[in-house]
């Protein structure tokens, strides 16, 4: 029927997608892929190549998925718990509270192409971009930012046997993936931090700084809250030993709770030239929202309830009708391209010491140097337009060969000096913002029945949520839980209905404290501090001892629809300047992987740079940027106003001076929400 129903220039493509499919049943010792049109620039081979019992058990698979829509109906409907074993569900009977942590093996992440191609990357590092032998061509190199991106910069930039030095203005390295501790000892995260198994740079870095074993795997599944079922959850379990695409067709249709199975198979075919024609069809869909997408190709509206809300929130922090169509099909891609892409991790413990930690230590063992508390004032600019140096806050100045802002696009804009002003290439950074974000730490008084994963809540205050004190080795706890939750979307930007961040801590935990007890609707007490808990009936006991709100007014760059061709080059109009950030133009958006590419990225710029290679090209303008640049006035950079976290593009809980600051320097999140 689809290869009926296609009927434009691409029907050939998707006949052979679908034969391929089909023949992956029928031939258990091959299966080959012929395209419509051979490519000259590499040899034909096989899409996918399964073995015998990989391909039985796929069939054998197949038919149980295929069966069970109608099995169902034949059986009394009850609401299922999550399973917490590969073997079988857990019983509805079996107590959440009663799962233990288990860390699973680490999948086979390094036999995809894009770890390959990370792989190959980081090895140009250690031979075609290395100084030479009596340190010919080498640099130094001043960052000014300590995240995760130019954290990686410095340690590419390191194993090329440059000297690169990081300027960090907190007192904390990681920047969004920063952590700090409160009076009580217990840390505080900016976000909920989940590391996927499609984090090709990420996981080729941990193998380089040797700390795989710092994080904890997690079952191969997603797990849903059920909205019309107070305290049930569904999920996508992947079955081992099934190849991609088809172990993630299969953990959809073998659930019964979220889609029909009609719904199940009107969600394929726009999905298919994704799969075919890769990244120029998901460029390409940057225009459209997730919801104009799904009605542009006929997907049931219950798809987006389901599934893509939920999806959204947790890649962006934002709706599906604000969030662009690219970001849910660049991760999708990801995940249906790579057996174990959508395998989760958890960190063992907090970032610093865990992530960042290593990295710098990385840099200092080759040289590099990392310094935090060290905030910039001014990019002085020379005569020739090129970087003079940098005039920190202490006054003192930093002048290096070449320079890198690792700064998020926010705080860079404030920065960009008068003479600059005027090109482009610093215009259209104009059309970029970061999108605000709470995260949220809530502990409990005893222990709420949890899971050793992370949850997507489907709530419409609520992204993603994790029992920190099952999923995390530092933070276990047998006694009492502590949940950290995104609270998204929280601005008119992310599709929400109200400036959350302009809210009152005690008024976003009481709307919280609603949502958990929908989640835990039997174990959440009613707490006359907590209006939104007035409803709990008498068995609930477990009652809020203390919570952390952190919010990050900007955080990852705003991936609403029509962003992407903004998202500037790692390669600048200025000679000495490079750029990295999740923000700059790279295949992984806005997320730890992205800021680990960019950051890659720019140490590459800078090492061909220094052994003579051809410069690489900047990202093509758009027109109507050039019109803007030459009417553009400049004037003198704003800068850095306060000294706290958020100032610097980080997160916090806001005192009522940083409160005063932000109100000064951003006063969009005070803004009372325009009505539709």
């Amino acid at each position: 029927k689809l290869i009926n129903q296609s009927k434009d220039r691409r029907s050939s493509k998707y006949s052979n997608f679908i034969l391929a499919a089909s023949a992956r049943l029928s031939a258990p010792t091959a299966l080959l892929f012929i395209p419509d049109r051979p490519r000259a620039d590499r040899p034909s081979r096989p899409l996918f190549r399964p073995s015998p019992l990989s391909t039985m058990k796929f069939s054998g698979a197949l038919l149980a998925a295929a069966c069970a829509p109608c099995a169902s109906a034949l059986l009394p409907s009850r609401p299922l718990r999550p399973s917490f074993s590969r073997t079988s569900p857990t019983p509805r009977s079996a107590r959440r509270g009663s799962v233990s942590m288990k860390d699973f093996p680490k999948p086979n992440v390094e036999n995809t192409d894009n770890y390959r191609d990370a792989t190959a990357m980081s090895a140009r590092f250690g031979s075609e971009l290395r100084v030479g032998p009596n340190g010919e061509g080498k640099k130094t190199v001043a960052i000014i930012g300590g995240g995760l991106s130019g954290l990686s910069c410095a340690k590419y930039l390191s194993d090329a046997g440059h000297e690169p030095t990081v300027y960090e203005a907190r007192n904390v390295l990681g920047g969004k993936v920063s952590a700090w501790q409160d009076e009580d000892g217990d840390w505080i995260e900016t976000g909920l931090h989940i590391f996927f198994g499609a984090y090709p740079n990420v996981m080729n870095m941990f193998d380089e700084l040797n700390i795989h074993d710092h994080l904890q795997w997690k079952v191969h599944k997603m797990i849903f809250a059920m909205q019309e079922l107070p305290g049930e959850f569904t999920s996508f379990d992947f079955i081992p030993g099934i190849p991609a695409p088809f172990n993630f067709g299969l953990a959809i249709l073998m659930n019964q709770k979220m889609l029909s199975f009609p719904e199940k198979l009107q969600t394929a075919p726009p999905l298919l030239p994704m799969l075919i024609e890769g990244q120029p069809f998901i460029d390409a869909q940057d225009e459209f929202s997730v919801t104009q997408f799904m009605r542009k190709y006929g997907m049931p509206e219950r798809i987006n309830e389901e599934v893509f809300i939920a999806m959204a929130k947790a890649l962006d922090f934002i709706d599906p009708d604000k969030l662009s169509m690219t970001v849910v099909l660049t991760a999708m891609n990801r995940f249906l391209n790579e057996d174990n892409g959508l395998q989760m991790a958890f960190l063992d413990g907090n970032q610093p010491d865990r992530v960042c930690a290593p990295m710098a230590q990385h840099v200092e063992a080759r040289g590099g140097k990392v310094h935090t508390s060290s905030p910039m004032k001014e990019i002085v600019v020379a005569d020739d337009g090129s970087v003079s140096h940098l005039l920190m806050r202490d006054g003192s100045k930093v002048v290096a060969d070449e320079y890198v802002s690792a700064m998020p696009v926010d705080v860079l804009k404030r920065m960009v000096p008068a003479a600059w002003q005027n090109m482009p290439y610093f215009r259209q950074m104009d059309e970029l913002e970061g999108i605000p974000v709470i995260n949220l730490h809530m502990w409990f008084d005893r222990k709420l029945e949890g899971v050793d994963h992370l949850c997507f809540s489907r709530s419409p205050l609520l992204s993603v949520y994790a029992d920190m004190s099952i999923t995390c080795k530092e933070y276990a706890d047998p006694d009492a839980s502590m949940i950290e939750l995104v609270f998204a979307p929280c601005s008119p930007l992310a599709g929400g209905n109200t400036n959350w961040i302009a809210k009152s801590d005690e008024e976003i935990i009481d709307a919280t404290m609603g949502e958990l007890s929908r989640l835990f609707p039997t174990e959440i007490a009613q707490d006359d501090k907590w209006p939104a808990t007035a409803t709990q009936g008498p068995n609930g006991k477990a009652k809020l001892r203390k919570f952390s709100v952190v919010k990050v007014p900007r955080s990852v760059y705003a991936a609403i629809p029509g962003r992407n061709k903004y998202r500037p080059s790692q390669t600048t109009p200025i000679p000495n300047l490079t750029l990295c950030g999740c923000f700059t133009s790279q295949k992984f958006l806005g997320s730890m992987e992205g800021a680990t590419l960019a950051g890659k990225l720019a140490a590459e710029v800078i090492s061909e740079r220094a052994k003579g290679f051809p410069a690489r090209p900047e990202k093509t303008i758009q027109p109507h940027i050039v019109e803007a640049a030459r009417a553009f006035v400049p004037k003198d950079p704003p800068g850095i106003v306060g000294d706290g976290a958020i100032a610097f593009g980080g997160g916090s809980q806001l005192s009522k001076e940083v409160e005063e600051q932000l109100m000064a320097v951003d006063p969009e999140q005070f803004a009372a929400p325009v009505p539709n």
